[in-house]
């Protein structure tokens, strides 16, 4: 290891003794005091703060969110060490912006806040990457990406993840995608046997069908007679 590990225990920052809030009203609210920190280091780079169910909610510029990110990072006073999720939100009512949202928490002073990027349609959607800032972005954006085709400048391998890569019918969390697929049933399973695993996977990672042999015979028979679990 390179780089000594640093252990951050819950709350070392804070005095304040955890409670389970309680009547917390659904809108409004005491604004996080990271807010008004990135208000004031970040001038006219915050749009709106947003309080509900006693979340705050910081909208900021798209050119700006990798630097206020990475401030909540590095800032002793914030200390925002994780990344819960990066995820976006787009609404049924098309004259809405998209949103890409970042989650941070910091463990250190038991705080949380969520950071949104909004995008207009028809602007290009992409935003900066923060995997330079945190090593679990990298599957989070390449979800967020397989999803909604938001495409993150400056991730070192930003492709499908949950989709095979080779899949065409586009991005089925945005709004716009038929439940049933752009294409038709047989033309989905065409796609699928199509798509060769060996072009990405190694022999080695591919193997694991051959366990399927050493199974007892018993089981390999219920498993070829199609038995599905967990259903």
């Amino acid at each position: 290891m390179s780089h000594p590990f640093t252990i951050v225990h819950p709350g070392t920052g804070s005095d304040a003794t955890p409670v389970t809030p309680r009547n917390v009203p659904v809108h409004g609210g005491p604004i996080s005091v990271s807010a008004a920190a990135v208000e004031a280091q970040f001038p006219g780079a915050v749009s709106r703060v947003v309080v509900a169910r006693g979340e705050t909610t910081v909208i900021v510029s798209a050119a700006r969110v990798h630097e206020i990110i990475q401030w909540l990072h590095d800032e002793p006073a914030q200390s925002y060490e994780y990344l819960s999720d990066v995820t976006a939100v787009e609404f049924r009512d098309l004259s809405q912006p998209l949103e890409v949202v970042w989650h941070l928490r910091s463990l250190r002073f038991r705080r949380f806040i969520r950071v949104k990027v909004q995008i207009v349609k028809g602007q290009k959607l992409e935003v900066p990457s923060v995997w330079d800032i945190y090593k679990g972005a990298d599957w989070l954006e390449r979800e967020c990406y397989d999803m909604f085709g938001i495409k993150f400048a400056g991730h070192p391998d930003l492709r499908r993840i949950l989709l095979w890569e080779q899949y065409k019918e586009g991005f089925p969390l945005r709004k716009d995608f038929p439940l049933r697929g752009r294409f038709s049933r047989s033309e989905q399973l065409k796609n699928a046997l199509s798509a060769n695993p060996e072009s990405r996977y190694s022999m080695e990672e591919l193997s694991i069908a051959d366990a399927f042999e050493d199974l007892p015979a018993d089981m390999r028979k219920r498993l070829s007679g199609g038995e599905k679990t967990g259903e």
